[in-house]
């Protein structure tokens, strides 16, 4: 059976060389007579398989030496209770800006924890733009924390926002899509399960010099200190989940680097906005300046041949169009493991099916 072109939002698409590469290696890994899954943590194996990832994820973002890089688990969702418990107190101010579901999931769970401030929220254009800086109300809290690309309704930042707190971004749909300033940022989190590997592990990177202040309450798997100081292995990490997070950060530094691929994800987003904006059948609500490179959404001029685009995608091998249940229409996810070739042959679907139905 031929592979389908996959554009699901997560767990998404991940390059078919890792996928090869882990079949090969799966009964067998580098002589050890068991799967990579099969050995201890604690054991050298492993242990250099954790450092080369850390490595490669160094070398692909220019990561300076004062930052830690941790491997945690729980998903970016965790992360949203991380975020104040080592960053502040119950009685502390936090910024919060609310542009689309995930920040605003992280602003409801930040609420729980400390004094959570709505800088400004985009629900009132139903998070179609990001609301205009000088309407931005910020405390000058512990932290700022915002979503750059927003999996939902397809909306991301272009720039880094220049704030006066430390800038915490959840970047779960859009790290490893291009290059990055990371010092710009005082912590970077996110889930693995679209552009870095398989659901189950997430990103976490923390300038040093913010470890340490976690409250006496926050758990100890939820303590980026104590993740630090344990090389990310406080417990037992899901090792087939770094085991292949570090093939994919070799497969990005084969094709090399984020240079090269922020290159070929431009050209993926443009030749589907291009196919969306030509046509009178086919629509992105998103305003131009805020459109994602990573998540496409678009609506066909009547909504009643949504169901008929699906099953009919699907059966050319286009696979997980259907957009978020909260925002509907469609939605093709188009991360670093989509192929230009995927979005191509989309595109020319998309230009066929409005040839019949137009």
């Amino acid at each position: 059976m031929s592979r389908v072109h996959n554009f699901c939002a997560g767990p998404a698409a991940l390059p078919e060389a890792v996928l090869k590469r882990a079949q090969e290696e799966m009964l067998d890994w580098q002589g050890q007579g068991a799967s990579v899954m099969e050995l201890s943590h604690r054991s050298k194996a492993f242990v250099d398989v954790m450092e080369q990832a850390e490595n490669r994820l160094r070398r692909l973002l220019s990561v300076p030496d004062d930052y830690a890089v941790l491997f945690q688990q729980g998903g970016a969702s965790q992360q949203f209770a991380a975020v104040p418990l080592n960053l502040s107190s119950e009685a502390d101010r936090a910024d919060y800006l609310v542009t689309g579901q995930w920040s605003k999931k992280a602003f409801a769970e930040g609420k729980r924890f400390v004094n959570a401030h709505c800088v400004a929220d985009g629900s009132a254009d139903n998070f179609m733009s990001i609301p205009p800086r000088a309407e931005w109300s910020e405390t000058g809290g512990r932290y700022f924390h915002y979503c750059p690309n927003e999996t939902i309704g397809g909306l991301e930042f272009l720039t880094i926002p220049k704030v006066d707190a430390p800038l915490v971004a959840d970047m779960s749909s859009t790290l490893l899509s291009r290059p990055i300033d990371v010092s710009q940022f005082g912590v970077i989190y996110a889930g693995a399960q679209k552009n870095i590997g398989p659901a189950g592990l997430v990103l976490v990177l923390v300038r040093k010099e913010l470890l340490g202040h976690a409250r006496s309450s926050c758990p100890a798997m939820l303590n980026w200190e104590t993740a630090a100081a344990n090389g990310s292995m406080y417990n037992t990490p899901p090792t087939f989940a770094v085991y292949l997070t570090g093939l994919v950060f070799e497969w990005l530094e084969s094709l090399g680097g984020l240079e090269a691929m922020a290159a070929i994800n431009g050209r993926k987003a443009a030749r589907l906005y291009s196919q969306i904006d030509a046509s009178e059948f086919y629509s992105n609500p998103v305003n131009e300046s805020a459109r994602s490179w990573m998540n496409v959404p678009f609506t066909l001029a009547d909504s009643a041949l949504d169901k008929l685009f699906l099953e009919e995608a699907e059966k050319v091998g286009l696979m997980n169009l259907k957009g978020h249940r909260s925002v509907g229409g469609m939605r093709a996810s188009i991360y670093n493991a989509v192929p230009e070739a995927a979005v191509e042959a989309l595109c020319g679907f998309m230009s066929e099916f409005e040839q019949r139905y137009g």
